[in-house]
């Protein structure tokens, strides 16, 4: 990706260097009970995605937590004050697509903040941990993220390059953008006296939507700003298939159970995630009136 000169969001929370936890916590991450009880943790550490607690607790609407200061500790290294500077850069490049979306439509895109951590710190569903993978927290709407888990894209998925990890913060960012037009607690609506295998179709519907708008944002600011490079798409299909259930539960398993699929499998987060590449309009990511 070209990003240069492009200016650095000011919406990131750095929290590096530290261990400790600040706020109070509402709902922990790991296993969750109800419809997504049945996944195996090995599967929740590789998955990136809203809180998987807060779909089953009610996405969205509460108040944010107080900020939590950055905990002290070593100081990053080079290697990471550069990966900080491209987070910050791809946030604001999500801030400029979605401010002109939601503006087009006659609202208001209010950007979420980005915290950065390494080990574990709080969040408003509870304790963010390096092994959980990046995620969206709607009750502060906040993103967190270990830069670590880049490395376990490349290493561990087989998932390289700028534009992979642009497509992570644009896929939580996703989430973000459907907290705030109420999909989220749409979901938890629907999701209520459904059994195991609804819940979870609802939660893939979810996810595919994240994937879609993450490749909306791909669209727009190309159109914008120019910033692709040759590869940089195949990056993204392929990070995109590197965290379908059934490509994570192969891995993991030795067998893929569909039943229990709640992020989608290989081809359809790449078959979303193109769809809103190549469609860059948000009436194209519909995944809860169109078959995942």
């Amino acid at each position: 990706m070209r990003l240069g000169d492009e200016r650095e969001s000011g919406n990131i929370e750095d929290r590096r260097g530290g261990g400790g936890f600040g706020g109070g916590g509402r709902f922990p991450i790991g296993i969750a009970g109800g419809g997504l009880g049945t996944i195996a943790l090995v599967l929740v550490a590789l998955f990136f995605g809203v809180d998987p607690s807060v779909i089953l607790s009610g996405g969205g609407g509460g108040q944010p937590d107080a900020p939590v200061a950055r905990q002290q500790g070593a100081p990053p290294d080079a290697a990471e004050d550069g990966q900080r500077r491209f987070v910050a850069q791809v946030l604001a490049t999500t801030e400029d697509v979605w401010t002109d979306v939601f503006r087009r439509a006659g609202n208001t895109y209010e950007p979420p903040n980005l915290v950065l951590f390494s080990g574990a710190t709080q969040s408003g569903c509870g304790t963010a941990q390096t092994a959980t993978g990046p995620f969206y927290c709607p009750l502060d709407q906040k993103v967190y993220l270990d830069l670590g888990f880049f490395r376990e894209m490349e290493q561990r998925l087989g998932a390289p390059g700028d534009f992979a990890r642009a497509y992570v913060i644009a896929h939580e960012i996703g989430h973000h953008v459907q907290n705030q037009i109420g999909v989220l607690r749409r979901v938890e609506g629907e999701r209520r006296g459904l059994d195991e295998a609804g819940s979870n179709g609802l939660q893939v519907r979810v996810e595919l939507q994240a994937d879609c708008f993450a490749g909306i944002w791909a669209n727009r600011t190309q159109r914008m700003r120019q910033v692709l490079e040759q590869g940089d798409v195949e990056e993204g299909l392929n990070a995109a298939a590197a965290v379908g259930d059934d490509r994570l539960q192969r891995r993991s398993r030795g067998v893929v159970v569909p039943e229990s699929f709640t992020h989608g499998s290989s081809a359809q987060r790449v078959s979303w995630f193109r769809r809103g590449l190549e469609a860059g309009d948000p009436r194209a990511c519909d995944t809860f009136a169109n078959r995942p």
